[in-house]
């Protein structure tokens, strides 16, 4: 087995920065009024910019393939070009369509060589599952390189007309028009990005990045759906799948959009990670006190403390100090959100040789988590 190093990182924010009070006037307004959520979610999750593939006019700027080809560009040069490159592994959650896979999407961007893809599916682990594929590929021999991204595109998700067909029907039905929170919660939360790493069996670069392990856990078999989309959810907790409604539902229930229920996300997304999280660094004979720098993926601000609270209590306690975030700045990017936070970190210039770095991703939809220790070389 080879050992995996991160040669290099990358990462691509479309456009520029999108403060608070120009959200609704990117997204527009449901029913032409402003969104009575939209400040307490945003005081909340205290995210204070994000980005949209979105330009001054309103018009689309980048797919989610061509966010991520823009980021895998930024990885190449003249000692590594896009011909090199051996196995491509793209995780999202917001694939631009049902088929082709998104990999092979990103593959049509860059051109390039014939290469291997891999589209790992499902929602914030989907990134870590593309570099657990490339991680495996590398460490196997399967391959002597391994591109892996992780990236979004929700702003076209939450813009105002995908609600407009629910809003009229509403109004025909003499009922309030308000969006059900489950669905206007996200719209103040996601954000557009990607970001790639370059895998390889050497540690080459200026701070190469060993990684130790790769751990993942599902709780489906205990915990019922939470955040969903192309689909709804049923009384008993099941969902209902967006080809058994009609095409008239699909826009009556905005069947497309991404919900969550936030009762079933509270009560549960932080005690089974934190429960994961114990068993990989007990599974993996580390001790929180060897973390030099933990990186967890969280949508919101409003569960940093929480986290910690539940840490301390479940006997796994990380330092304040050892904290390393951005989802103020760059808002969460779902699938992409720690790739451009191990970005961050890296391009500081904060490391040392020796520093571990423990990498910790939730997904909610249906309570999944996943791991990866880092060594810096």
């Amino acid at each position: 087995m080879n050992d995996v190093y991160i040669t290099r990182l990358s990462k691509y924010l479309p456009n520029k920065p999108i403060d608070n009070d120009q959200m609704e006037d990117k997204l527009g307004r449901i029913d032409g009024q402003d969104s009575k959520a939209r400040r307490i979610v945003l005081r909340n999750n205290k995210i204070t910019t994000r980005y949209y593939a979105i330009d001054e006019d309103g018009n689309v700027t980048h797919n989610n393939a061509k966010l991520v080809s823009e980021a895998v560009e930024l990885l190449c040069d003249a000692d590594f070009k896009k011909e090199d490159i051996e196995l491509l592994s793209c995780g999202t959650s917001s694939p631009d369509q049902i088929l082709p896979s998104h990999a092979s999407m990103v593959h049509g961007f860059l051109k390039g060589g014939n290469l291997e893809v891999n589209s790992p599916s499902g929602a914030c682990c989907s990134g870590m599952n593309a570099l657990k594929y490339g991680y495996m590929a590398v460490k196997s021999n399967q391959v002597d390189n391994a591109v892996c991204t992780g990236s979004e595109r929700m702003s076209s998700w939450l813009r105002s007309k995908l609600y407009a067909d629910e809003i009229s029907h509403l109004k025909d039905l003499e009922k309030t028009p308000v969006l059900a929170f489950k669905k206007e919660f996200l719209r103040w939360m996601l954000s557009d990005g990607a970001g790639a790493f370059l895998l390889e069996s050497e540690p080459k670069g200026n701070t190469p990045l060993k990684i130790e392990w790769m751990e993942a856990y599902s709780y489906a078999h205990e915990l019922e759906t939470c955040m969903y989309a192309g689909s709804d959810k049923l009384k008993d907790g099941s969902l209902k799948a967006w080809s058994e409604f009609t095409p008239e539902e699909w826009t009556e229930k905005s069947i497309f959009s991404v919900k969550q229920d936030v009762k079933l996300l509270s009560e549960n997304i932080l005690v089974k990670g934190v429960e994961s999280l114990k068993n990989a660094i007990d599974k993996n004979g580390l001790s929180p006190k060897d973390i030099t720098y933990y990186l967890p993926h969280v949508s919101s601000y409003y569960f940093r403390e929480r986290l910690y609270d539940e840490m301390i209590k479940q006997g796994v306690p990380i330092s304040w100090d050892n904290w390393f975030m951005n989802l103020d700045k760059v808002g969460n990017i779902g699938a992409g959100s720690i790739y451009i936070m191990l970005e961050e970190l890296v391009a500081s210039g904060k490391l040392n040789k020796g520093d571990k770095i423990l990498l910790s991703v939730p997904e909610s939809a249906r309570f999944s988590y996943a791991y990866a220790l880092l060594t810096v070389c």
